[in-house]
């Protein structure tokens, strides 16, 4: 099967930034030129010794990491700085804003933010279904799909289910990975939480309605044949 057919437009996907939702987990690390001055502002390092071995997302292997909850509002609670809003604005945003709250405290803040918990679930006819952590925040459909091993023989290339929650509102969007023009789509750039689904090609579905519908009696049938082929020849 080949990919990216057609002629490519110019692309509209370079811009792809990154916003906060809700349920994401954040860290805010905040330095200073006297390191010491900027304790207070990061996040409490008796409770995050009380946290102890766990994980977050689904990797359980990985040490607890400490950092915010993005609340239903789009909220954080800071130390000194209280409730904070980040849903909705970019890192960047969220950087400068903080460096600017900061610097009314600090000599020379410096702050860095990041998302904890970036995950996409790629499901149906792929090599490696799951539900996969992202640890550079960004991530492409086709990189998605490659860390899912890529699509079965069977795989509906020319139907690719994007499923996207915004604010409680989930949008479904289809693309054609065999058409170049996928690569404008506003889900070529996954974003966090996204759902991408490969659904089986007619064949592949209607074999699997053959063997569910009719492959117990084939199965019977076959049993049946053989234990009269035994019979017969031990007769």
């Amino acid at each position: 099967m080949v990919y990216f057919q057609g002629k490519l437009t110019d692309s509209t996907s370079e811009n792809y930034a990154l916003t906060f939702k809700p349920d994401d987990f954040i860290s805010v690390v905040v330095t200073a030129e006297d390191p010491e001055t900027a304790i207070p502002f990061n996040f409490p390092q008796q409770l995050a010794g009380n946290m102890g071995a766990g994980g977050q997302g689904y990797n359980m292997e990985r040490p607890a990491q400490t950092g915010y909850l993005v609340d239903d509002e789009g909220n954080v609670e800071l130390p000194v700085l209280g409730n904070y809003k980040v849903g909705g604005k970019t890192r960047k945003e969220v950087k400068k804003e903080l460096t600017q709250q900061y610097d009314k405290y600090l000599n020379g803040p410096v702050v860095i933010v990041k998302i904890q918990n970036f995950k996409v679930t790629v499901l149906g006819d792929v090599s490696n279904p799951g539900t996969f952590t992202i640890p550079n925040e960004r991530v492409t459909i086709l990189e998605a799909i490659g860390i899912a091993g890529d699509l079965e023989m069977t795989g509906e290339r020319k139907n690719v289910l994007v499923i996207r929650d915004r604010d409680g509102v989930k949008t479904e969007y289809r693309i054609d990975l065999t058409k170049k023009d996928f690569l404008n789509s506003p889900v070529y750039y996954l974003e966090q939480n996204d759902v991408v689904y490969v659904e089986p090609n007619s064949a592949a579905r209607s074999t699997g309605t053959f063997w569910r519908t009719s492959g117990g009696i084939f199965i019977s049938l076959t049993s049946l044949i053989i234990t009269t082929v035994v019979l017969i020849t031990n007769n």
